[in-house]
């Protein structure tokens, strides 16, 4: 297993050249009272409001805007927090380590649960993508654990790109609405068709990554 302290971090994402200068900016101008541990809550704010907004936008879609802020107060926490962190130099790798991871998971479910409290997608279809991202999550932790290699992106995909998704498809659904499309199975809502998709492409990610995985560990006697 490896040392949590040697751990390595790869966030090679597609918006990396835009935000690492905007968060080392952010960190070198932060006031000296502002903490990591601060910047954590911060970001579990942000989650909070966008429960809240989606879960207000059954009483009008304008709170689509306000479910999109708390995405961008939940980026300014939870990406600033270990920025911070590193640029004052006084990381506590397994303290932070621990805190970021947990109360991502708290974040993630605020996020999912809220959409699936809105009027746009079905629950249960919301429920079974918050599924896929924890089991992403965890395959991401295990990794972590084993080879010392902690992956943020994947495809040069992170947490920052699907932020800005999720902003998009709020400004769509607010201008364009959210159309039924009658299928044989079923009648589903764009957004509903868009949760299963990442549902289903989530959970199959963890299956292949997970089968791959264990099977080049056993082929090397690992």
């Amino acid at each position: 297993m490896a040392d949590i302290k040697q751990h390595k971090r790869v966030n090679d994402i597609l918006l990396g050249p835009l935000e690492r200068p905007a968060l080392q900016w952010l960190a070198a101008h932060m006031p000296a009272w502002v903490n990591p541990d601060i910047l954590t809550i911060i970001g579990i704010l942000g989650s909070t409001v966008v429960f809240a907004g989606y879960c207000l936008t059954n009483l009008s879609s304008g709170f689509l805007w306000l479910a999109s802020l708390g995405m961008v107060i939940n980026w300014f926490g939870d990406s600033l927090d270990g920025t911070l962190a590193r640029y004052r130099h006084i990381e506590r790798p397994k303290y932070g380590f621990f805190v970021d991871h947990t109360t991502d998971a708290i974040s993630e479910t605020l996020v999912f649960l809220g959409i699936g409290l809105s009027p746009y997608i079905r629950f249960e279809i919301a429920c079974l993508a918050l599924i896929g991202y924890l089991l992403m999550c965890i395959l991401v932790y295990v990794r972590t654990t084993v080879n010392g290699v902690f992956r943020i992106s994947y495809a040069k995909i992170g947490p920052t790109e699907l932020r800005v998704l999720v902003i998009i498809v709020n400004a769509v659904l607010y201008f364009v609405g959210n159309p039924v499309i009658a299928l044989p199975f079923g009648r589903f809502t764009i957004y509903d068709l868009v949760g299963i998709v990442v549902a289903v492409a989530l959970t199959a990610a963890f299956i292949v990554s997970t089968i791959i995985d264990a099977t080049q560990m056993a082929k090397k006697g690992e």
